[in-house]
């Protein structure tokens, strides 16, 4: 992902300056503690101290010309809110209000007006609320303590809370809220393919492409399967010894299931076809800039395009931990879910219910590919298949689970009035047996028993797919769902 850019000011009050030496200096002392801190989420553009609205125009045009993704502004102080209105009307990015004291508590006998105008950020955020709310500026806060290692020789009170708790978790958030606006902005800039078609029938998988557009910003570019085919003409053997050789290192060869007579050890054939597709499959995302991919087909009998869409598994697995996500079925909206668990780093594999187990309070969610191999538990398992069930041709899959340990799922689907919604569910991973037919697999423990869980979410009208990623996420993705102005349901 490439870096956000990430706006930063800190307003005050221009009367105070002549009022209280030392005042301004310690302000902005503290801004720039928070530029040093905001630079590990991207690159910081800090305009530096926005006191009143005669320096508004300034604010505006140094913002504009740095094309900021979001916009933290820095309640260092009092200020009047018609300093900060314009900035915010012009320059229309999120805004997250960082209401950060300094001192956990003042020293009440020794404090006088400038001590405690240097830790009264939050009086002016009422202030700023209404008048956003009143201009119809979408806006967020953070509320905390400002995290320094040391205290102003200036301070009265003890201002080094670096690990106060009110510190680490507003600095969470802040983090949080960079990194899903650099999502925000990632997805604009991507292009995600359609190869072929939705597997027919499945209603939840049908995607309206331009309310992808207009709530995630996405771009959509449909290919046919035999754009993917010129491809494949032009690979050569050397291309398919060198993914051949990738594709052994990366994956477990297995040998036959134990419990399946259909599930065999992959052939030199199939691994030689997997390899081609693989090498054609990269390079149609290249040619064509993509930035994920949705793709089924299902073809009458003996049609060539049978015999390729069978090669899919593996390059689309090795695409997925690329950063470029691949959701079978057609599911597009699932391909943006797992677009969006990649740029956050936590990965992103596709996957539905598989199968409920009562005895250890478990659900296991998996598919028969493609799979994040970046979050596996192990080397994924290559398995020969002699039928893909309810599809078209035979060929290898991945059979994988992803470690265990916390997890998050999130699921885009579409509701009654066309518009997206978000569904979210925090659980772990467990290293509970999985089934060895070749799909991928990992048994998951709700916070609920499996029953309560599956109705629940059953009542969000889910699409049947979901992305399954790594670690406690809800929070950011409910951050990501606010700045793309998309409902958000966390079950």
């Amino acid at each position: 992902m490439k870096s956000v850019r990430i706006g930063l000011y800190s307003a005050g009050l221009r009367a105070y300056w002549s009022q209280f030496a030392g005042l301004k200096e310690r302000l902005l002392g503290y801004n720039r503690f928070i530029e040093q801190k905001l630079s590990s989420c991207g690159t910081v553009c800090n305009f530096g101290l926005l006191d009143d609205m005669d320096r508004a125009d300034d604010a505006i045009r140094y913002f504009a010309a740095e094309q900021v993704d979001i916009i933290f502004l820095h309640s260092a102080t009092y200020f009047t809110s018609d300093s900060v209105l314009p900035l915010h009307l012009s320059v229309k990015v999120p805004v997250v209000v960082l209401n950060l004291q300094p001192s956990p508590r003042i020293d009440y006998e020794r404090t006088d007006t400038g001590e405690w105008l240097a830790q009264c950020c939050a009086c002016p955020v009422p202030e700023i609320s209404n008048a956003f709310e009143r201009a119809g500026i979408s806006f967020y806060f953070v509320s905390g303590l400002l995290g320094l290692s040391e205290t102003p020789e200036i301070a009265m009170s003890c201002e080094k809370t670096s690990e106060h708790p009110a510190a680490v978790r507003a600095w969470k958030e802040i983090e949080e809220w960079a990194l899903a606006a650099g999502i925000r902005a990632e997805l604009s800039r991507t292009v995600f393919g359609f190869l072929g078609g939705n597997y027919s029938g499945m209603l939840d998988m049908y995607s309206d492409f331009t309310m992808l557009s207009a709530k995630a910003g996405v771009r959509v570019k449909i290919i046919e399967m035999c754009d993917l085919n010129a491809f494949l003409t032009e690979v050569t053997d050397a291309e398919i010894k060198e993914k051949r050789d990738e594709i052994c290192r990366i994956f477990e060869i297995a040998e036959g299931s134990p419990s399946d007579t259909r599930v065999r050890k992959p052939s030199d054939d199939q691994l030689d076809w997997s390899a081609a597709v693989a090498v054609a499959q990269e390079k149609m995302v290249a040619d064509y800039g993509l930035g994920g991919l949705a793709y089924y087909y299902h073809s009458v009998d003996g049609n060539p395009y049978e015999e390729l869409q069978s090669g899919f598994i593996v390059g689309h697995s090795l695409l997925t931990s690329r950063g470029i996500p691949c959701a079978g079925e057609a599911d597009l909206k699932t391909a943006l879910a797992m677009k969006i668990g990649d740029l956050a780093g936590v990965g992103g594999s596709f996957a539905e219910i598989v199968v409920a187990d009562y005895r250890d309070g478990t659900i296991l969610i998996g598919h028969d590919g493609p799979f994040h191999i970046r979050i596996s538990d192990r080397k994924p398992i290559l398995r020969g298949m002699q039928v893909y069930h309810g599809k078209k041709g035979s060929g290898i899959s991945v059979e994988a689970k992803v470690k265990p340990g916390p997890i998050t799922t999130l699921n885009v689907t579409q509701t009654r009035d066309g518009k997206l919604k978000l569904i979210i569910s925090e659980a772990e991973a467990t290293n509970g047996p999985i089934m060895t037919i070749g799909n991928t697999q990992t048994p998951v423990r709700f916070s609920t028993d499996p029953d309560s869980y599956m109705e629940k979410w059953f009542a969000e009208a889910p699409t049947h797919h979901c992305a399954l990623t790594v670690g406690h996420n809800a929070s950011l993705f409910c951050k990501v769902g606010e700045l793309l102005d998309i409902p958000t349901v966390v079950l």
